[in-house]
């Protein structure tokens, strides 16, 4: 057992424990970070930074390093795969409400790596790879998390908190037996990632474009090597015929025809989830990121989400550790599940439910209203302030 007690423990050393760490160490809180794998994750789902994101990591310097690794993308917009441009968005309107007025196309994983070196030039912070957690539990003085190392061996460690950010399948949410309720989305969503410059292939499209289709749906990210395509696939098929390379050309094909064959850099078919946790905190144990709560990737709110958990938490963890009653993180559940529930999971199950409309009566209305609202500045601005996730910030504010 270790003996640095007066420390936080942190489960998960993605984005959202990252962060924290990061978070807490700035105000001279000693954490521990343990990690499964044997260095941090190079996860290539997550590769959209929203605004308010980006706001928030301009205090580690890193969001500056992010935009000379990534793409800047000031407008996005909603297509129709045979009508082609229905509206598109300009971030632009949103200057003064924010540093960043625009999208961030960038891989997660850069933002991994830039943590990284922070936290290897910063003695308050601990990271330990392949460490994964086994068990937890707590008592009115702290926490005691058993972890286990590549070779078998376990090791117990303490702290005053913890926090959980290992993600979906979390150990820590289990252990603690909170419940995790919500569904599944009936679709497989199949990602795949190519150099095809369909930008040049496609009149007027942005480099986010989410193209609505009564029979499927798809939507187009731009990052600064490679487009991503992601599409909707039958729950019935394998992971093989899935990524069967003559299936993925041939939806690629129709997607957006092309002479000779697409060259697939990566694939990957995944299954969406819908959930969130009963609750965020268990006395001296915290939830956050996908820890916490899931949805579907239109939109991009998923490592934005976490990312603002991590923001949200750490304040609160820091009057704690500083003298406040622990009651205070009641706060932290209170706004960020609200956040969850109301927006992220609101938000994201309407994007995925105009894009696969069937009625025409009904796509025709989507169709329209998106066209207002591009056309009103008024409502232009309010429609941003809330797909980009500044909105839901600011709404917390009267959350007690």
């Amino acid at each position: 057992m270790t003996g640095k007690t007066e420390r936080v423990l942190i489960v998960g050393a993605g984005p959202v424990g990252l962060v924290a760490a990061c978070s807490l160490a700035e105000a001279g809180i000693p954490v521990t970070l343990f990690e499964s794998h044997r260095e941090l994750p190079m996860d290539l789902r997550a590769s959209t930074f929203h605004p308010p994101t980006l706001d928030m990591l301009d205090r580690f310097g890193i969001s500056d390093k992010l935009v000379e690794r990534g793409l800047v993308c000031p407008q996005w917009q909603y297509r129709d795969r045979t009508q082609g441009v229905i509206a598109t968005f300009d971030l632009g309107v949103l200057k003064g409400e924010t540093r960043h007025p625009y999208r961030l196309q960038c891989e997660q994983w850069k933002l991994s790596e830039e943590f990284r070196k922070i936290i290897e030039t910063d003695d308050r912070i601990d990271l330990v790879y392949g460490a994964r957690a086994l068990d937890v539990s707590q008592d009115d003085d702290g926490v005691t998390l058993t972890v286990e190392h590549g070779d078998g061996t376990q090791e117990e460690h303490k702290g005053r908190y913890l926090i959980a950010a290992d993600g979906a399948r979390s150990v820590i949410r289990k252990t603690l037996g909170i419940s995790f309720d919500g569904l599944t989305i009936p679709e497989i969503f199949l990602s795949m990632s190519t150099p095809f410059m369909f930008n040049e292939a496609m009149d007027d499209l942005t480099p986010i474009a989410y193209l609505t289709d009564p029979s499927e749906w798809a939507v187009l990210l731009r990052t600064p090597s490679l487009w991503r395509v992601l599409l909707p696939t039958d729950p019935n098929q394998t992971d093989e015929q899935i990524k069967a390379p003559d299936t993925m050309e041939r939806r690629l094909q129709a997607l957006c025809p092309k002479d000779g064959p697409y060259e697939i850099i990566h694939a990957t078919a995944y299954r969406v989830h819908q959930r969130v946790a009963g609750d965020y905190v268990s006395g001296r144990i915290f939830l956050a990121g996908d820890a916490a709560h899931l949805n579907n990737p239109l939109g991009g709110m998923g490592m934005n989400g976490g990312i603002h958990d991590a923001v949200n938490l750490a304040e609160k963890l820091v009057q704690v550790w500083n003298g406040a009653p622990l009651e205070t993180m009641g706060r932290y559940t209170r706004q960020r599940r609200k956040v969850a529930i109301e927006t992220v999971q609101e938000q994201s199950l309407r994007n995925r439910k105009m894009m696969a409309e069937t009625d025409p009566a009904a796509r025709k209305a989507y169709h329209d209203s998106l066209r207002a609202t591009v056309d009103d500045f008024d409502q232009h601005k309010a429609f941003l302030m809330r797909s980009s996730m500044i909105q839901s910030l600011r709404d917390l504010e009267n959350v007690a």
